[in-house]
């Protein structure tokens, strides 16, 4: 009964929570103009929540497909926003990592947008993983980063710090310039992904 629960009423239950708590902010979006190409999105996990609704203010008539873990929390979190437009790559880089590497790559050059967390399935919150340079670099694609900063919100007891903004507050959501990270080493890439997802972080 409690997984029927959390499989099949709880994506539902927070789908209808997070549109009533967007539906009474008002929203802000410092956006660049985006070109029609495919890019990588990249977001924290504690920010996970807010950014269907910044991509989809930027690009609605685009197909974006998020990396999810194949966990439990992974099949709410996937159910949950396939309610809200985004499909689903299942996998990680701690489980399917290779599979899903490849399945992210083509899902770039058949035009799809894909968006990944970085600091995702497990943390620790605030680190780059390896597999978003990676899939950036062979694929080509560029890096877009997602942030979004509410004036009211909870921040839960978990290890990404998970937020939660409050109804009836204004949400500011911030899209970068696409980067290019092509030509850098690893380690290079990582430190510049993670310095321009922490200009507009809640610590």
């Amino acid at each position: 009964m409690k997984l029927f629960f959390k499989l099949k009423i709880l994506p539902y239950f927070l789908y209808f929570l997070v549109r009533l708590i967007y539906a009474t902010n008002k929203k802000v979006y410092h956006h660049p103009k985006l070109d029609d190409e495919a890019y990588i999105f990249v977001m924290w996990h504690g920010d996970l929540l807010s950014q269907p609704f910044n991509y989809k203010a930027q690009r609605a008539n685009k197909v974006v497909k998020g990396m999810i873990s194949l966990n439990k929390d992974g099949e709410i979190l996937s159910k949950t926003f396939s309610l809200l437009g985004i499909e689903a790559i299942r996998g990680s880089s701690s489980k399917g990592a290779a599979k899903v590497l490849i399945s992210t790559i083509k899902e770039i050059k058949s035009g799809s947008d894909v968006a990944i967390t970085p600091d995702g399935p497990r943390g620790p919150r605030f680190s780059v993983a390896n597999g978003v340079v990676a899939i950036a670099q062979k694929s080509g694609s560029k890096v877009v980063v997602l942030n979004s900063k509410p004036s009211k919100y909870w921040q839960f007891d978990s290890w990404d710090k998970f937020v939660l903004p409050k109804p009836f507050g204004k949400i500011d959501f911030y899209m970068s310039e696409p980067y290019d990270i092509s030509n850098l080493q690893i380690d290079e890439a990582k430190d510049f992904i993670k310095e321009k997802l922490m200009v507009h972080s809640i610590k």
